[in-house]
């Protein structure tokens, strides 16, 4: 296909992910500035930092980028409403400004989304408008639009799918919504390009030591089964709800004055068709039956309902959704929704787990329930001088890498190399201010791609429709350049059609298939997929 030049004129051309590079860049003999495990939100965005700075950057993912915690989140850019009630103001004035940060520097894949919470009860408007209004005043200037109370045919008009018996009214606020897997991708597409070395599907094996000092890691190519040592100013143990597993492998602490730094929470998240919830504002329910938050939250031509908040003691590679989490996010919809969704109409169902620091306050209560510990972030710099970073959100992961820096920079005397750093410079993909109008709630497609638009329509396949939202070149462009190297990597992560409609994605798992073999000539784990895509679809 011809593609304008206007369009490829629009970005440079995307950096290739050739494994077979990317493996020799990282086994050359060197000693990394920076080396950092984990490639979810806090690893990649701690990378990008570095990059931007001129340090010599590795980042190590055992599985896939996103695959954990960072692509199963409720998909908000928020400061976190629910902790106004908890008093942790700064908490949620930082969060408001990065919330601004994270918009403007990935505005294909970010946008503010208005929410609306309906009242049904007197004196509910006024109590949690009250604490709205707060929320807006402590974004000050990076506010996203203004806090309005409506009336019951205000709120109505505002968000059809509200059930309208005994409603009194409502109050609309702003945050922003986003896609979680695809803005990982776009991370770790921009520390690339700025000379990281980023990697996944390679695992570390145990720490390197020099003098009593971590020194490095001993990893390993899942696929070839390849190991090599890379040596490492500093070392960060950026890998979310398992940190724990590295620190206490750490063979230089000890071990009996050792406790676990997070406790686990288990999230669910429900999808169904667009009919239940039409319209492109959210639902906010701030206290549920059981005092929990419940979203519907229009998201790329579905809607997601979510979310639970349980703890869990284990952390699987694939957590599912427990049966009464199912039942308990069914039944908190059918109370607020004019249209009640059944199990039959959910599309697909996942789980997530939160990496909560654990703290004498911040235990989970008799109920199991952990909606009181706070998301702020924690740094841990051992005897031996492992970093290791954890809690925290996605919308404060621009922070969370800056403070992680700070603590590099003093433990291992790095410098930056002089490169100016700006401070919401733009992602891979970003268009010029004003240039795109992408719209998350509307159905996926090349919009998402933002000024790469023009590359991925000079693919093969670029006409060839797989499903609404996935042609051939996409999955081209997700092997070629977004480091794709699975089934599962293209239709859960580079593609969300796992997460919107897992039969759908059961069912495109072959031709899938068929191009990465094209592409890759590997293996793309076909049987794998389907048999998740199984799971996801099926609501125990």
């Amino acid at each position: 296909m011809k593609v304008s030049n206007h369009l490829l004129a629009a970005s440079a051309a995307p950096l290739p992910t050739r494994r077979e590079d990317l493996l020799a860049r990282l086994t050359e003999p060197q000693v990394w500035d920076l080396l950092v495990v984990g490639g979810g939100a806090t690893g990649l965005g701690v990378a990008w930092q570095a990059a931007r700075e001129g340090l010599k950057v590795a980042l190590l993912e055992a599985r896939d980028f996103a695959q954990g915690t960072s692509s199963r989140s409720t998909k908000l850019v928020h400061g976190g409403v629910r902790y106004l009630a908890q008093g942790h103001w700064p908490l949620v004035r930082e969060a408001l400004h990065e919330r601004r940060g994270l918009l403007e520097r990935a505005p294909h894949l970010a946008q503010p989304l208005a929410f609306v919470m309906p009242t049904y009860r007197r004196g509910e408007q006024a109590f949690y408008g009250a604490g709205l209004k707060l929320y807006e005043c402590l974004a000050a200037s990076v506010s996203l639009g203004k806090t309005r109370f409506l009336n019951a045919q205000m709120t109505q008009a505002s968000i059809p799918g509200v059930r309208v018996e005994g409603l009194r009214g409502g109050v609309q606020y702003w945050d922003g919504q986003f896609d979680d897997a695809r803005l990982a991708l776009a991370l770790a597409r921009s520390a690339a390009s700025k000379g990281a070395c980023v990697v996944n599907r390679v695992s570390v094996q145990h720490l390197l030591y020099e003098n009593g000092r971590v020194a490095g890691v001993r990893a390993q190519d899942a696929e070839q089964g390849q190991a090599f040592d890379l040596k490492a100013a500093c070392v960060i143990n950026a890998t979310g709800v398992w940190v724990d597993d590295l620190r206490l492998a750490d063979g230089h602490e000890q071990k009996q004055a050792m406790t676990r730094l997070v406790t686990l929470s288990q999230g669910v998240h429900l999808v169904v068709d667009a009919s239940f919830w039409p319209g492109d504002k959210a639902l906010l329910v701030p206290k549920t039956a059981d005092g929990r938050v419940l979203f519907a939250v229009p998201w790329l031509g579905k809607v997601l309902l979510g979310t639970t908040d349980t703890a869990r003691p284990d952390a699987p590679i694939e957590p599912r959704p427990a049966s009464e989490e199912v039942d308990l996010i069914l039944k908190e919809a059918g109370r607020y929704l004019k249209k009640a969704p059944r199990r039959s109409d959910v599309l697909s169902a996942w789980a997530g787990l939160r990496p909560l620091v654990r703290a004498d306050s911040s235990s989970s209560d008799a109920s199991g329930l952990t909606q009181k510990i706070s998301r702020e972030h924690h740094i841990e710099v051992s005897r031996a001088g492992l970093v290791t970073v954890t809690g925290g959100k996605w919308t404060t992961y621009s922070a969370m890498a800056q403070d992680v820096m700070q603590q590099a920079r003093r433990l291992a005397g790095l410098k930056p190399a002089g490169r100016a750093v700006t401070e919401n410079e733009r992602l891979i993909g970003a268009p010029n201010a004003g240039e795109w109008h992408p719209q998350l709630t509307r159905p996926a497609g090349a919009h998402l791609y933002g000024s790469e638009q023009g590359w991925l329509e000079g693919l093969p396949g670029a006409q060839v429709v797989l499903a609404p939202g996935l042609t051939e070149a996409m999955v081209r462009f997700a092997a070629r350049y977004e480091y794709a190297r699975s089934v599962e990597d293209v239709l859960a992560r580079r593609s969300r059609c796992l997460f919107l409609d897992a039969t759908l994605a059961k069912a495109l798992a072959p031709t899938v298939a068929q191009i990465l073999r094209q592409e890759l000539a590997i293996d793309p784990g076909q049987a794998a997929f389907e048999a998740l895509a199984a799971e996801y679809a099926y609501c125990p």
